[in-house]
């Protein structure tokens, strides 16, 4: 009982802590469960794929744990964050911070019951080390690769297939030097409870403070826009005289869409912001009764504005890479959006990067 305890207690609690931790609490208890569950099928798939590697290459267990079993194991780990980065479904790395832990905590928890289920009468210290020292590294590993795409993501939204290299390499090297064993197990495990968890709740505080900055300073700038898109104003402003000369390229009904697309897009951002601080501050924001239809009517704008349309729309910023994950935390907010949001993620990945 005690080695089942130590085993798999401790990493669970370590998750917990990191969502109590999260004050914008953008990660739904549902999503750290789906998480979870796809760290678990990266443990298991693991399993197969190793037994094959180490009967057809030619390297013992020892190398194959320092090098290739740390390549595979963050590769396989790494690719639910992957596609939850790139669809948009990760909007900060406060948020990344907690899907990556989840991701390594079902890894972690698999992994260990089946070394349980393989070893029952192993010494305690094993399960200490296991429960307290690799079950973290899953975690920490998967926490600082999905913070770092997640920030490369912003800063090179066009580039995704590129962004996630530097946390898997990152993710590699601190699971190969933990595999190395320098010094003691348990001397390992404590370097590794002190170091890891501390390197990872220093930046998920700093990226907490850099989303509360956006949040905060785009709400103000997004509320004024809006207020200057609704105004007679805007027919003089840059943005309002930008669309006059389209009309010179493109059908008058087509620019009449791109500025409803514009008007569309300022109040989902608005709209997202303000639950994000509401969230902050232990509120609960009611989701707008129009939401379905909005999100209805942005598919629309989008298929009938075109590709071209788009790309003559860039200059303004009506979409950006993060308008999707807006779309996507209302929706989470409105099951009457949920399905909607699903089907029209794919048809218009292209359109919102």
């Amino acid at each position: 009982m005690l080695n089942d305890i130590l085993a798999l207690v401790p990493i669970v609690i370590f998750l917990v802590d990191l969502q109590l931790m999260d004050s914008f609490k953008l990660v739904r208890p549902g999503a750290v469960v789906l998480a979870m569950c796809a760290g678990g099928l990266a443990a298991l798939a693991c399993v197969p794929l190793h037994d094959w590697l180490l009967t057809t290459a030619a390297i013992d267990r020892t190398a194959f744990s320092r090098y290739l079993a740390p390549l595979t194991e963050e590769a396989l780990k790494a690719l639910f964050l992957i596609v939850l980065i790139a669809r948009r479904r990760v909007g900060f790395p406060v948020d990344a911070a907690v899907h990556g832990f989840a991701v390594g905590t079902g890894f972690a928890l698999v992994e260990n019951v089946i070394y349980l289920r393989a070893l029952p009468h192993a010494p305690l210290l094993l399960w200490l080390v296991r429960g307290l020292g690799t079950a973290v590294l899953h975690g920490a590993t998967m926490s600082i690769f999905a913070m770092i795409s997640r920030t490369l993501a912003d800063k090179y939204p066009e580039r995704l297939w590129l962004v996630f290299w530097p946390g898997w390499i990152a993710a590699v090297v601190i699971h190969s030097a933990f595999n190395h064993v320098l010094v003691s197990p348990v001397a390992m495990t404590l370097a590794l409870l002190v170091v890891l968890p501390a390197l990872v709740l220093v930046v998920f505080r700093r990226s907490e403070q850099a989303t509360r900055e956006w949040v905060s300073t785009g709400l103000d700038l997004d509320v004024e826009l809006l207020q200057l898109v609704r105004s007679d104003a805007f027919a003089y402003t840059r943005f309002g005289l930008y669309l006059q000369r389209l009309r010179t390229k493109f059908p008058g009904p087509i620019v009449a869409d791109m500025f409803c697309l514009l008007r569309l897009e300022l109040e989902l951002s608005v709209q997202a912001r303000a639950r994000v601080l509401a969230q902050e501050a232990g509120l609960t924001m009611p989701v707008d009764g129009d939401l379905s239809a909005c999100l209805a009517e942005i598919e629309y704008l989008h298929a009938s504005i075109g590709t071209t349309g788009m790309l003559a729309l860039k200059p303004l910023m009506v979409s950006s890479h993060r308008d999707r994950w807006h779309q996507y935390l209302l929706a989470q907010a409105d099951p009457q959006s949920r399905a909607l949001a699903r089907a029209r993620a794919g048809r218009l990945r292209w359109f919102s990067r």
